[in-house]
């Protein structure tokens, strides 16, 4: 077997699953998840119709793996209205199916195992699928905290030059999971300097881009390069994704963007790797990409349910409002002295409510684990379910201030 494999750790959700495994929740009320960011929304009717039409002549054929012209026309028509870019198609476009196999595939692709010390950088906390793309490349992960003082924004610039210069692929994910911070264009400008200098890619993790609670809509990778006058988008992909703008993360369907040169490769390893696109799924994509009505919609279904919630959960935890995305990240109570697993498991015996302990989500890193002492609560469950479980928590932590009461 393949000895990467024994670096990888446990999946948050296995982790949670064995917290929990000891405990009985309260039978007396029924359970509510926060713990998983799948989205619950409604999938759009005119989708789902796309889909069942395009099924008599949609299974007839192999797909290509760079996916149909008008899959890749529509995937550009929606970067031309969101972000106001021009890109080639066919060269500068591939779908993928979901941003998940993608970031995992692109490392592949990307990482060089036979030169000494090859590095991934990535945030911390971060998405999982980051550190398991590294390990399974033959790279060595490298983890850079968030600052809860300056907004969740990442300390970029506690990186040794050493590290950079080892360092092959940067994962940057904005909105951030589980922050939701937004990356402003002063520190896009950081990270691509630093790309010229050291030669890494960039790969722009962009799923939750669309569910936004400013005005201004969030700052892209591809369009922050294009107002840096980095017009080719040298050493830039961008991943984004239907499951969390239109509420089919059943659908595994997105698209990557970006510098044609890494396209091209990515394209060829995809080919190999057997990666095609069903035809079905691309017909179903070309209607969500081209509809924005409903992706308004669902950001009004978010607004709503975070101007509720929010203040609920403010009268008990260290949280606020975030730039974007669908969670909530916050601190549990000072008194709990940090044990964020523990009171994880003690609110879902009292009270039936999972959430997601914030040290599973990061990595013990210069003595320090960023995710100690905190959260993640997924607020993708209609209103009401959501409310209900902001006012048992709220419950929980009145009844229970510190870990001793517990």
């Amino acid at each position: 077997m393949n000895p990467l494999l024994a670096k990888l750790q446990p999946y948050p959700f296995e982790r949670l699953k064995q917290l929990f495994s000891s405990v009985t929740p309260n039978p007396t009320i029924k359970p509510i998840s926060l713990g998983i960011g799948e989205p619950k929304h409604a999938t759009p009717v005119f989708i789902q119709e796309t889909l069942k039409a395009s099924v008599t002549t949609g299974l007839s054929a192999y797909p290509a793996t760079a996916g149909e012209p008008a899959l890749r026309q529509a995937c550009a028509a929606w970067l031309k209205s969101r972000h106001n870019l021009v890109l080639n198609a066919a060269t500068q476009i591939l779908p993928v199916n979901g941003s998940r196999e993608a970031l995992f595939a692109l490392t592949q692709t990307v990482i060089d195992p036979t030169q000494t010390g090859a590095t991934v950088v990535s945030p911390n906390p971060f998405y999982q699928i980051y550190e398991g793309a590294a390990l399974l490349s033959g790279a060595t992960p490298y983890y850079v905290p968030s600052d809860p003082a300056r907004n969740f924004a990442i300390d970029w610039d506690s990186v040794p030059a050493e590290v950079w210069a080892r360092t092959q692929l940067l994962f940057v994910c904005s909105p951030g999971n589980p922050t939701g911070a937004v990356m402003p264009l002063p520190e896009w400008q950081k990270l691509f300097d630093l790309s010229d200098q050291y030669g890494f890619v960039i790969a722009s993790d962009e799923c939750y881009s669309e569910i936004y609670f400013r005005e201004e809509a969030p700052l892209g990778g591809l369009e922050a390069a294009h107002k840096l006058g980095r017009t080719d988008f040298k050493g830039l992909i961008t991943f984004t994704s239907l499951s969390k703008r239109s509420n089919v993360p059943g659908l595994r369907s997105g698209f990557v963007a970006g510098d044609a040169a890494i396209i091209k490769a990515f394209l060829l390893y995809r080919t190999y790797h057997g990666s095609a696109m069903s035809p079905v799924v691309q017909a179903a994509s070309i209607a969500a990409w081209g509809d924005e009505s409903h992706v308004v919609d669902n950001r009004n279904l978010y607004r709503t349910k975070f101007a509720q919630v929010t203040p609920v959960l403010a009268e008990v935890l260290d949280v606020k409002l975030p730039d974007a995305s669908f969670y909530l990240w916050a601190g549990v109570p000072e008194a709990w002295q940090g044990d964020d697993a523990a009171f994880a498991q003690a609110l879902f015996k009292a009270e039936s409510v999972t959430v997601l302990p914030g040290s599973y989500l990061a990595r013990e890193f210069n003595g320090k684990n960023p995710g100690q002492g905190r959260i993640r609560m997924a607020l993708v469950a209609d209103t009401a379910e959501c409310l209900e479980a902001a006012h048992r928590i709220a419950r929980f932590v009145r009844a229970n201030p510190s870990k001793a009461s517990a």
